[in-house]
């Protein structure tokens, strides 16, 4: 095996594709210590800042998802563009991997690994796969999958179930009382967590905020994510009613392993990634999937823990009336949290990196 290998990861757009890519490169890094890492991603797009917040380098290119406005038009040059820009840096960079986890960037970038017979390793992170990815499939060496029965969408002979990579740092957990501190919140007391993805969630928002009153009634700590355009109108909220020790609105949680740590229970979309964190920590969890995912791939995920007694589930267009009242009783319930725990450590695969990594390595041997 070559001592010195060379690895490109390919895709992003959101932190659902950007922090298993970085997960994946953390644990390469480890597997191969001397090991060249470069990451393609799409300009504009929030991987152009994580990736090399995490230390590693990255090449943007010019490309988009279909749109139905202006933007279209520019489609074909947009294509053009990153292909050309994709063989160059792969001419130039010479890996003996290409990794796609899906999003813009990796459809040019795992043609073009195809076209000059690079191997290429596919990681979807949804039960019901991207249209990327299942574009990419066939022509694909191994397709690493977070959920069983996935050869319905791919080549079953390619398929192995890994689950989803993690963040290291979220995986491992911090100690309660250093967590609380970090969020200015009492340790003694119980503590939910709103996460409503990276860019917050609108819906979500407007729902606490219609019920934001409520919490002066219940000793319970809420830590909200509200992303960065409505965290300002939260805190003036929260200023207004006096809750500012209790209710914590943030723009967006950089250390989610100190949220996941001082958190009792959580709400939360049901992105594939989300869910991944949440079953490694065993958290009580409320999801409300997005209804615009594709295929409302967010609501299938989710029901299967539903299913499991693992999960609850409040619709998006019933957050206003429902989603705070679903809270509270589950805050209240210790014996429902418990049983909750024991049922989401099942779909828990805390070695997914390792277990990708392992398949990474058996292409350069």
């Amino acid at each position: 095996m070559k001592e010195t290998p060379k690895f490109v990861i390919s895709g992003g757009g959101t932190g659902g594709h950007i922090f298993p890519a970085i997960a994946i490169a953390d644990t390469l890094k480890k597997k191969f210590p001397q090991a060249e890492i470069l990451f393609i991603g799409a300009q504009g797009r929030m991987e152009m800042e994580k990736v090399p917040k995490a230390g590693y380098p990255i090449e943007g290119l010019w490309i988009s998802g279909l749109t139905r406005d202006r933007r279209a038009l520019t489609l074909p040059a947009k294509l053009f563009s990153s292909f050309n820009k994709a063989a160059r840096i792969l001419r130039r960079f010479k890996p003996d991997v290409v990794i796609g986890v899906g999003g813009f960037a990796s459809g040019p970038t795992l043609k073009v690994a195809n076209i000059l017979r690079i191997p290429t390793v596919l990681q979807e992170q949804n039960s019901i796969p991207g249209k990327t990815n299942r574009n990419l499939a066939q022509r694909a060496s191994v397709i690493c999958v977070a959920y069983p029965d996935m050869d319905k969408w791919f080549p079953a002979d390619k398929v192995v179930y890994t689950g989803n990579p993690l963040r290291s740092k979220v995986a491992s957990g911090m100690p309660r009382e250093e967590a609380a501190a970090f969020f200015g919140l009492d340790p003694e007391k119980p503590v939910a967590l709103l996460i409503g993805g990276s860019q917050g969630s609108r819906d979500m928002n407007h729902g606490i905020s219609a019920q934001l009153a409520a919490f002066k009634d219940k000793d319970l700590q809420f830590i909200w994510q509200t992303g960065k355009d409505y965290q300002g109108q939260a805190q003036e909220e929260v200023n207004a009613l006096g809750l500012q020790d209790q209710v914590k609105p943030v723009a967006f949680i950089e250390r989610m392993d100190l949220a996941y740590s001082v958190a009792d229970v959580v709400i939360s979309r049901a992105g594939a990634m989300s869910i991944s964190e949440l079953s490694l920590m065993q958290k009580p969890v409320i999801f409300v999937p997005l209804p615009s995912a594709a295929e409302d791939h967010q609501t299938k995920n989710a029901m299967q823990l539903v299913n499991a007694g693992a999960a609850l589930i409040v619709k998006n267009d019933k957050v206003k009336e429902e989603l705070v009242p679903a809270l509270f009783e589950l805050a209240a319930d210790k014996g429902k949290q418990e049983t909750m725990k024991q049922n989401i450590v099942a779909f828990a695969r805390p070695h997914a990196a390792d277990d990708i990594a392992e398949q990474i390595a058996k292409l350069i041997k």
